[in-house]
């Protein structure tokens, strides 16, 4: 097998501990990775004056794929979100993020699985906002006709790849009747080629409302930019929280793979991080590579330490260091 260059984006605060743990359990795995690592955020700041250097663009335009750690966005200054900007610069407009209940891990549900698909290009994360008087800021909501139709048509292939049952379009077209009119005018127009997949419309405060009574009701999820950031961090927490939970952008020609959590700069450089969900987004990155035989044994490894096992990071209840994980799972690989 040819190795998969991959550039690795290790990020801010935890990411270079977490995204060092993936990479010597996708190494343990088996996997063909040759790492091409390049700076993001403020390590990029520091060295080249810019959160994004050329450098990074052209290594991702290069290689198509990437894995990267939690980088910072501070709130209300500084540089504007990386993660943003990589989503447009290469136009990966389907945020994917699977939630599955997890062996050991217990929440008040069992047995959630199902995938939020999240518009990634537009919405307000356009970011076209000024202040047009003191005191009063205009941020401009964007929907598009094209982003809304080919965000919808990758929830109803990823329905019928996945054989699932239904995708369930998230909105609150109530209220916003032009612009989320125009989404939901889009998603029934895609849902009539998938005769076979179950097509509903949810407001999406009453979509909250029913994740929390019944996830189980839901299968594939198909939201707008903002209300998919806000409901996947909703689902997140139903399996156990956002250290358990893998993501995916993915566009036409380039995929970036990450970690969804924050950059917890309380626990930086302690070894306390918890990495599984940089790992489950590694597996999710293999499969994308064709390299399923390593992604189904990273993740057997990762359901048999938290099945059989009480080693935890404190995030879950544990005591464990990210190291400490980090051998465990390398142990467990079949």
């Amino acid at each position: 097998m040819k190795p998969q260059r991959v550039t690795l984006i290790r990020g801010d605060g935890v990411g270079p501990e977490v995204t060092d743990a993936a990479m010597q359990v996708i190494e343990a795995a088996g996997a063909q990775i040759v790492w091409d690592e390049q700076l993001a955020g403020k390590a990029a700041v520091k060295k080249f004056n810019t959160p994004i250097p050329e450098q990074l663009m052209r290594s991702i335009r290069r290689n198509k794929v990437a894995l990267k750690g939690p980088i910072e966005t501070e709130v209300g200054i500084g540089f504007r979100s990386v993660n943003v900007a990589l989503r447009k610069a290469f136009d990966l407009y389907a945020n994917v993020r699977p939630i599955r209940s997890l062996p050991g891990i217990k929440t008040a549900f069992d047995g959630v699985d199902l995938v939020v698909v999240r518009e990634n290009t537009e919405d307000l994360y356009s970011g076209i906002e000024h202040q047009i008087a003191p005191g009063v800021v205009e941020s401009v909501k964007v929907i598009t006709a094209r982003a809304s139709r080919r965000i919808a048509r990758y929830a109803f292939e990823l329905a019928m790849r996945e054989k699932r049952k239904g995708v369930a379009a998230i909105h609150k077209a109530n209220i916003m009747k032009l612009s989320d009119g125009l989404f939901l005018h889009c998603c029934r127009q895609v849902a009539k080629g998938y005769p076979r997949i179950t097509y509903r419309e949810v407001i999406v405060d009453n979509a909250c409302l029913q994740l929390v009574r019944d996830p189980k009701q839901f299968d594939v999820l198909l939201l707008e930019n903002l209300y998919g950031d806000i409901v996947s961090d909703l689902c997140a927490g139903l399996v156990g929280g956002l250290g358990l939970v893998p993501g995916a952008n993915v566009g036409r020609r380039v995929a970036i793979f990450e970690a969804v959590h924050g950059t917890a700069p309380d626990i930086a450089g302690k070894d306390r991080a918890n990495p599984l969900a940089v790992i489950f987004s590694s597996v999710m990155l293999l499969r994308y590579v064709k390299q399923d035989g390593a992604a189904k044994r990273l993740e057997r490894a990762v359901h048999r330490l938290l099945g059989k096992t009480r080693i935890r990071t404190g995030d879950l209840g544990g005591r464990a260091s990210t190291s400490e994980i980090t051998a465990r799972l390398i142990e467990l690989l079949d």
